[in-house]
């Protein structure tokens, strides 16, 4: 029995030893955050993970990394390219959020990465041609082995800008690996800010359909946007990855091709959760993100004795105590009837105990203030339907929501009420929003169907302004939840 267990162990050696490792890591979304929340993540336990693991590898990003803390914004991402340079990034697309300091905010963006910028579907608007330090492939070689990666950018910037267009990213995927597999690499990898699944922004994907029609000529997709994690998803042969957001966690892809013939055999990730008790943190590279920190911004201005989570409390109900709370004051700063708040702005989750400026810049990043505009209750139950995608992008004070909801997701029986009286269509209504959705930004783009005339600036104070002085004032309390009910 010995004997024969040592000879089947003997006659599949050859064919371990005939398939090569390559390794590939990946993070997306990151969003400025350098160091650890809750004893996980933070770019020094990422580079001890690095570390630790295979000496050759790749390291790659789906975008979103120039906006979300105070050490980016104020850099206007300069810092988060910083960092990335340090940790080595061999290549990253282009997101959404690399928009945040508009069009003329890329340019310095692109010029100080040292790693690859990679968006085949992203052009100069007066050239038509790809932009400085843009590229839309690279083939590396790690260890002999030929890896291309494709970059496929996010076409809906922030801040929309007349500097730059965006092609179909399927058709300009096939144009690049096209001209890519003239190359013969045995790899192929697109990295892209589109996620597999996107009910986060409301807008139907085009992610899968990569695998679907180049399934075995593109081994890996690595995604983002939508904050999701995605492990070992196939389509079409093809492996799809996403890590989440945050630096929480990074996806290790572990690709193998025959040692012989280079063709590709298989690929297969894992996330590694960044819990920095079990990572540890690189000394040097926490020492470099340290310098990194902005001044002033760790000042207690005030405390959350439960927290406050931005997801709903049970399955009956799509509001959160977090997002309740933001369009809580909205409405009562700016006196509308009812204030419309983006869940998608409320990045992290308040914390229990103590509450500081840059708590207050994590959880709302960006600098909107408020605008009032004025709808009908035709144009109010549009949106609401609308916003369901199936979970509720928005959350609302002021407004009272009861719908039910089949099997499919389709909405139905919606019923919204304001002082306890039903929604009227041709009523008018004045909503408080912030200005980013009022001017139609991602997931409020139906308010550019709104006249300029029925808009106007509620004041000057941001949101983040509103939550800091809530807190000076007194803790946060989480209100009760309950307004957006499935029945």
């Amino acid at each position: 029995m010995k004997k024969t267990w040592l000879l089947a162990a003997f006659l599949l050696l050859p064919l371990a030893l005939l398939a090569k490792t390559t390794t590939i890591y990946h993070t997306s979304d990151v969003h400025g955050f350098f160091y650890p929340k809750n004893g996980q993540g933070g770019f020094a336990a990422l580079a001890a993970v690095l570390k630790d693991g295979p000496q050759n590898y790749l390291l790659l990003d789906s975008g979103d990394f120039s906006n979300g803390t105070v050490e980016t914004r104020n850099s206007q991402g300069l810092k988060g390219v910083q960092m990335m340079n340090r940790l080595s990034y061999d290549a990253a697309t282009i997101g959404n959020h690399e928009f945040d300091f508009k069009g003329e905010g890329l340019a310095p963006l692109l010029a100080n990465a040292q790693f690859a910028v990679l968006a085949a579907n992203f052009f100069e608007t007066a050239t038509g041609k790809y932009p400085p330090s843009v590229l839309p492939y690279k083939i590396f070689d790690e260890d002999g082995v030929k890896i291309a990666v494709i970059g496929l950018a996010n076409r809906e910037p922030t801040n929309p800008s007349k500097l730059y267009s965006f092609g179909k990213p399927m058709a300009a995927l096939e144009k690049a690996l096209t001209e890519v597999e003239t190359k013969e690499p045995n790899i192929v990898v697109v990295l892209v800010h589109d996620s597999l699944k996107d009910e986060k922004h409301g807008t139907q994907s085009y992610v899968a359909d990569i695998g679907r029609r180049f399934g075995g000529r593109v081994h890996v997709v690595l995604g983002g946007h939508a904050h999701n994690i995605f492990q070992n998803e196939y389509r079409g042969g093809t492996l799809f990855v996403e890590s989440g957001c945050y630096l929480q966690n990074v996806s290790r892809i572990s690709v193998e091709t025959d040692d012989k013939t280079g063709k590709f055999v298989s690929a297969r990730s894992e996330l590694i959760p960044l819990l920095v008790a079990k990572t540890g943190e690189d000394a040097d590279v926490k020492a470099y993100a340290d310098s990194l920190r902005e001044p002033g911004v760790d000042e207690e201005l005030g405390s959350a004795p439960q927290g406050l989570s931005r997801a709903p409390l049970s399955d009956d109900r799509q509001d959160g105590p977090l997002n309740d709370w933001i369009a809580d004051l909205i409405r009562n700063y700016s006196g509308a009837q009812i204030a419309i708040h983006n869940n998608g702005g409320t990045r992290v989750d308040m914390q229990k105990g103590p509450v500081t400026k840059r708590d207050l810049i994590d959880i709302h990043p960006f600098d909107n203030t408020i605008t009032l505009v004025t709808v009908d209750g035709k144009f109010l139950k549009k949106f609401v339907k609308k916003g369901f995608a199936p979970n509720s992008l928005f959350t609302y004070s002021g407004l009272q929501i009861t719908y039910k909801q089949n099997k499919k997701g389709k909405i139905k029986d919606l019923e919204l009420t304001v002082d306890g009286k039903p929604v009227e269509n041709r009523k008018k209504y004045v909503v408080a929003t912030n200005s980013y959705i009022a001017g139609g930004g991602s997931e409020g783009r139906m308010f550019k169907r709104i006249a300029q005339k029925d808009k106007k600036l509620a004041g000057d104070k941001t949101i983040r302004d509103l939550m800091e002085e809530a807190l000076r004032k007194g803790p946060a309390v989480p209100p009760e939840t309950g307004r957006i009910i499935r029945r």
